[in-house]
């Protein structure tokens, strides 16, 4: 399912900021009984501290209000919650916390589908971005999520054709050069996200239609823009999908990795040992490189939501 074809409503949903009942239906949301049984954690799992962590708001939403998942957050050693709107942020600084990396709004579409590799959208996208970095500047955090954006010439119209590689790479440069002297003057970074183009299963699973979806692109982009200020979103579980070798390429890349996802695969679930991924040796690999920004717990829960987490903060304590 291309995520270009995705309404609001279902965005909203998937972002747990909707109806918990399409939740329900998939089995994402822990039984009542489960929530009762839920845990009480009794020291923090993130206790040597070389990896700073963040949960992503959009994954644990289904399960927790924004002041139950701060408190989750103090509770595993997290400083931070991710992706979560701006009205959201003082209850995180009452709390300690820090937003690790903001979205942008598109309004109708999720944000990764236009982009930057489309001069249709660069207005569009450079406003939302210019917001999200405004808020950003002012808050004191540090980061804005970016997207190559779907590779179609018009996101409403599948038979519009698609815009081929060297035409993409060249419009997302020509597009963040009109954005990235502003980001400088503001101190924030941008993080330009590779998605996995593989996985249909699910909408935020997987994006067939993304033009991103190699490591090898992004660097290109970043490279050719040459600003402080766009830096590379490793996301493990992306980069393993279509890419592998992740210990070398965190090593390669080390200049350019400013944020961090995880999560399983396949599936896109929970950190432990049912999935493929050595997280550790990850997490090893970052410490190695003096990697200074934030690890965001970006999977969604296939059993209760705290036990999982608290696994997944675990494992990410090298």
């Amino acid at each position: 399912m291309s995520a270009a074809f995705l309404s609001r409503r279902r965005w909203l949903r998937y972002l747990g900021l909707g109806s918990l009942g399409a939740w329900a239906g998939a089995g994402l949301v822990a039984s009542p009984r489960a929530r009762a049984q839920q845990p009480k954690p009794h020291r923090k799992p993130a206790r040597r501290g070389r990896i700073r962590q963040s949960i992503a708001h959009w994954c644990f939403a289904p399960y927790w209000s924004v002041e139950k998942m701060c408190q989750v957050a103090r509770q595993l050693g997290c400083q931070s919650i991710e992706l979560i709107p701006t009205k959201h942020w003082g209850t995180l600084k009452r709390h300690g916390l820090v937003c690790a990396i903001a979205m942008i709004d598109l309004g109708k579409y999720p944000p990764f589908v236009k982009g930057y590799n489309n001069p249709r959208y660069h207005d569009e996208v450079i406003a939302a971005t210019r917001k999200s970095i405004d808020a950003c500047a002012e808050a004191g955090f540090p980061n804005v999520i970016a997207f190559t954006g779907y590779s179609l010439r018009d996101v409403d119209n599948p038979r519009s054709g698609h815009l081929d590689r060297d035409e993409g790479i060249r419009n997302c440069v020509e597009g963040f050069k009109k954005i990235v002297g502003y980001a400088e003057r503001r101190g924030v970074t941008l993080c330009l996200e590779m998605l996995n183009t593989r996985d249909d299963t699910h909408p935020m699973k997987g994006h067939p239609g993304y033009q991103g979806d190699h490591t090898d692109f992004c660097i290109e982009v970043i490279r050719r823009v040459g600003s402080p200020r766009l830096k590379f979103l490793f996301d493990v579980y992306h980069v393993q999908i279509m890419d592998g070798d992740l210990v070398r390429r965190i090593h390669q890349l080390k200049d350019y990795i400013a944020h961090v996802h995880v999560a399983g695969n396949p599936g896109r679930g929970e950190l432990g040992p049912k999935q493929e991924i050595n997280y550790p040796a990850v997490m090893r690999a970052l410490v190695e490189i003096g990697y200074q920004g934030y690890v965001g717990q970006e999977f969604i829960p296939t059993g209760e939501p705290l036990a999982s987490l608290r696994e997944a903060v675990q494992v990410c304590d090298v």
